[in-house]
């Protein structure tokens, strides 16, 4: 007995079309490559803010900020160079960005962050958890417009 085979390929979805028109009207966008661009920095940042704001006394916070950071990057750089693929991943950036803020008090031991730490990752969280949010919103915004 031979039973029907289901293909998983994507190319015969009937909404195909609509969602490659959508994310290439999202990509082409002028604000989105500055988006992309400054989600990608604001991960650089993160990364290396051990070193620039010399909080590297506390192992725990500079290994957390360096993961985050080259993930917020890494993320970052999939939408500037392949945002048909990676668009849906925007979102990734808010939990990245919000971790990022509450990170000085969870990892240190007996919350001994420094004051430079605090601020630091209080102020590249919000802002990448701001782009993150930005980013989701132009590609929900695009794909409204295409359906009116």
């Amino acid at each position: 007995m031979s039973y029907p085979q289901h293909t998983t390929d994507m190319t015969s979805h009937p909404d195909v079309g609509e969602m490659r028109e959508r994310f290439d009207r999202t990509a082409a966008g002028g604000g989105v490559v500055a988006l992309e661009g400054l989600i990608l920095l604001a991960g650089l940042y993160a990364a290396i803010s051990a070193w620039v704001v010399h909080f590297t006394g506390n192992t725990n916070l500079a290994v957390s900020n360096l993961i985050v950071g080259i993930t917020v990057g890494l993320v970052g750089l999939g939408l500037s160079l392949a945002p048909e693929r990676t668009s849906g991943l925007a979102w990734l950036a808010v939990p990245l960005g919000a971790w990022l803020v509450v990170s000085p008090w969870v990892v240190t031991t007996a919350n001994t962050a420094p004051d430079g730490a605090i601020w630091s990752n209080c102020f590249v969280g919000g802002a990448i958890a701001l782009l993150g949010l930005l980013a989701m919103g132009m590609t929900v915004r695009f794909g409204r417009k295409a359906k009116e």
